[in-house]
């Protein structure tokens, strides 16, 4: 059993299928980090209990938790999981002083700053312009969207919800995937096609273009090499989700003038490796017309390190940042 330690502050990336906790302790150092999967607690505060009951640490003071969810006030409704809660009522039931709540990928764009150069991939080509804005995307369970926007007194960041504007078709063959795919949602988002489910959607939408039957895979087997290399329509879908993405990451990149760079987070992209690389998405990203020279000179980065999230949320309670991004907080 670990033993307790002194006063930490608990920091929790929650999404819509796993949870992570750690501790920051006073000198800014993260550990003790542990990953739960959602579905196997029916609230957030069970989910936190468990942890801190494992990690048999005193009951922390302060705590910042970064949401899959939209964050307006002190009500709580996760996009893409049941959990729900009111900020200022977790922060009474756990006894803390202190919590700050903030979006999901608003702490991604703040871990930025503090990524290491080997904590990060570069694809293709350009060079990052100091002080100038940084976007941020990311597929997992939904798709996450921030941004870094530079102020005299430091980094804003962004908290939005650009993973549900509209999917845009860049050619035939993609308008023919989201005709089709329109006559099962009645809004077909980027996330509908970038993230996890969004996978199975493009493969089981070729699946009922190609008139075969589909297989019941996973996102992971849809993004798995070997298997795309025996099923022409997973390496197909696999194919059109990253191309897909260099098409809303190009936008991101125009709509901020993000000419800091756009980064790619979240748990599908990392995982892909060299496949990545060698897709379409840099291809895609830079393919804006006129605006083709604009986009190359914008580098574009994949995050390797395993929980950005934790850094943003480390930034809060450090102060980098309380002040100056959109939270839910309750002191």
């Amino acid at each position: 059993m670990a033993q307790a330690i002194g006063p930490q502050r608990l920091i929790g990336d929650i999404g819509g299928t796993n949870a992570r906790f750690a501790l920051l302790d006073q000198a800014g150092v993260i550990g003790r980090t542990r990953v739960v999967a959602c579905d196997d607690f029916s609230t957030i505060e069970a989910a936190i209990a468990a942890y801190l009951a494992q990690e048999s640490v005193p009951a922390p003071q302060e705590a910042a938790l970064a949401v899959a969810s939209p964050i307006t006030g002190d009500a709580v409704s996760m996009t893409n999981h049941p959990w729900s809660f009111s900020i200022a009522g977790l922060r009474d039931r756990l006894g803390l002083a202190r919590l700050l709540v903030v979006n999901d990928f608003a702490a991604n764009a703040l871990a930025v700053p503090r990524l290491k150069a080997e904590e990060r991939s570069a694809i293709g080509g350009g060079a990052p312009i100091a002080g100038q804005p940084i976007g941020v995307i990311g597929p997992g369970t939904g798709l996450g969207v921030s941004g870094l926007v530079p102020t005299p007194s430091g980094w804003i960041a962004i908290s939005g919800e650009g993973g549900h504007a509209t999917m845009p078709p860049a050619d035939h063959r993609e308008s023919e995937v989201l005709e089709h795919m329109r006559r099962r949602f009645d809004h077909v988002s980027a996330e509908r096609v970038l993230s996890g489910p969004g996978l199975v959607n493009l493969y089981n939408t070729l699946a009922e273009i190609e008139s075969v039957p589909a297989a019941p895979f996973t996102p992971a087997q849809i993004a798995d090499r070997q298997i795309g290399e025996s099923d022409p329509l997973a390496r197909e879908a696999l194919e059109l989700f990253c191309a897909m993405l260099g098409t809303v990451a190009g936008d991101l990149a125009l709509t901020l003038g993000a000419r800091g760079g756009i980064y790619i987070a979240g748990g599908i992209v990392p995982r892909l490796g060299a496949s990545f690389a060698a897709s379409r998405f840099r291809e895609r990203f830079e393919a804006k017309g006129r605006f083709r020279p604009y986009l190359a000179s914008i580098p574009t980065y994949v995050v390797t390190h395993p929980i950005p999230a934790m850094l943003g949320l480390a930034a809060l309670l450090d102060g980098d940042a309380a002040e100056k991004t959109s939270t839910g907080e309750m002191r």
